[in-house]
């Protein structure tokens, strides 16, 4: 057997199954994540929870099967905006770049706003905007610091969790059944009650509803570590979708039924925990600390996941350079970008509440969805000489369900958006004088080691 030659540079190992990848994928998406959305969703959908959850998976499906299929061909790009720049046009790569923008800067903004809400819960002694300036500043501070969690720790987080949501679930169901109850029309309402629906309504709710399934795409990112990845990356970004959509939908299902639609909540951003009290009294306590401690790990992942896209797109020459594309050689962390980052996330906790915060993100994410559904339509579809309905059916289809649920997002949300994107597209148009010059420049430079 010959020695592998002396001059060749050692590369990622490929130590990662198809269950390592979708245990990855269920922790960065969270197994509490429909939690944190809970009251919003029940509020906007009229009850409806279920079934804004498991419309909201189809769509989501649909988009996995494309994010999959583009990380085949960019396996070291995992970025919406490359799918986008390289097989449609750079233009609407860097539209899709500043939609994505939008999506991860938000992030850490509405963590920042439901673990202030909840810790002023906690200690009403404290007033919200002094939780949203010090959770602020112990996730910037902490970024700079280049501090992260190891993925020992987010397993047994994770783990954790699932204990929580176990007890929770047999806490519902005690409650559930020995509480007097109409029939079966009390089992079948969170799916669907005669007296409030709405197609709007339900609609409304499913485009928040996406926000349970943000993060899946990072499955994409671990390409290079994959063993048979072209099968695997698919399967997994596939079936994560279905793990945590048939989680979520049992979580909310169960939450509906211990507090009916038809009751106001105390609080809409920290309903979920009320229901959990009124479950079992202790549990108030317990997932409301549970679910801080998620959106912490959330928040501070969130803020630095969005200083790297900044930083990407700062290399790319799609914002300034200087600024945006510069490393603090000490910690070896986009300083700037984290500051920044930081600093919109405060004044928009002071500014925008979770719900709108959640749909304005969900407004940059379901831009990026269609551009990546477009991309995988044109490389496998459009650019292949043999025509196969495989090829053609899941882009379209999901870029179809994104396009109707972005639609259906509030108006304020969309004004709100639109003025983002305007800005965006005029920072573009200066940028190129007109778009007559090259706008990024998406042949990276590698990665340092």
């Amino acid at each position: 057997m010959s020695a592998p030659r002396s001059d060749e540079k050692p590369g990622l190992k490929r130590a990662l199954g198809l269950w390592d990848l979708i245990l990855y994928g269920v922790i960065v998406i969270q197994p509490t994540a429909p939690m944190s959305v809970f009251g919003v969703l029940s509020e906007r959908g009229r009850g409806h929870v279920v079934t804004t959850i498991l419309i909201a998976m189809v769509a989501m499906l649909f988009t996995a099967i494309s994010y999959g299929r583009m990380a085949r061909a960019y396996p070291s790009a995992g970025s919406a905006f490359t799918y986008v720049g390289r097989e449609i046009n750079p233009a609407l790569g860097f539209v899709t770049g500043w939609s994505m923008v939008m999506d991860y800067m938000l992030n850490p903004m509405i963590c920042i706003v439901w673990v202030s809400q909840q810790a002023h819960v906690f200690a009403p002694a404290i007033p919200y905007w002094a939780w949203a300036v010090f959770f602020a500043l112990v996730f910037t501070g902490l970024n700079i610091q280049g501090i992260r969690t190891s993925a020992g720790m987010n397993a047994g987080l994770a783990a954790g969790m699932g204990v929580v949501i176990a007890i929770f679930f047999v806490a519902a169901a005690r409650f559930i059944l020995g509480q007097a109850h109409d029939g079966a029309a009390f089992f079948t309402r969170p799916f669907y009650d005669p007296a409030t629906f709405t197609m709007g309504g339900v609609l409304g709710g499913t485009s928040i509803a996406v926000l349970t399934y943000i993060g899946f795409d990072g499955i994409s990112t671990l390409s290079e570590e994959v063993r048979d990845p072209r099968r695997n990356i698919l399967l997994a970004t596939v079936l994560t979708c279905v793990a945590i959509g048939a989680l979520s939908a049992l979580e909310v299902y169960a939450a509906q039924l211990v507090w009916p639609a038809s009751e106001a909540f105390p609080d809409v951003t920290t309903a979920f925990v009320y229901v959990a009290g009124r479950a079992w009294k202790p549990l108030f306590a317990i997932v409301g600390f549970t679910l801080v401690l998620a959106n912490f790990g959330s928040g501070m992942g969130a803020q630095l996941g969005a200083a790297r896209l900044l930083f990407g797109m700062g290399r790319s020459n799609a914002l300034p350079k200087s600024f945006f594309g510069a490393i603090d050689p000490r910690h070896r962390v986009p300083r700037n970008n984290v500051i920044f980052v930081g600093a919109v996330a405060l004044a928009g906790a002071f500014l925008i509440d979770f719900d709108l915060g959640a749909q304005m993100l969900n407004f940059g994410a379901l831009i990026a969805f269609m551009g990546v559904n477009a991309a995988a339509l044109v490389r496998y579809w459009v650019r292949e000489p043999e025509k196969q309905w495989r090829n053609f059916v899941p882009p379209v289809a999901g870029f179809a369900v994104c396009l109707l649920l972005w639609l259906n997002l509030s108006k304020t949300a969309q004004i709100a958006g639109s003025i983002w994107m305007a800005a965006g597209i005029a920072f573009g148009a200066w940028k190129t004088r007109g778009f007559r010059g090259e706008l990024v420049n998406f042949e990276l430079p590698p990665e340092e080691a």
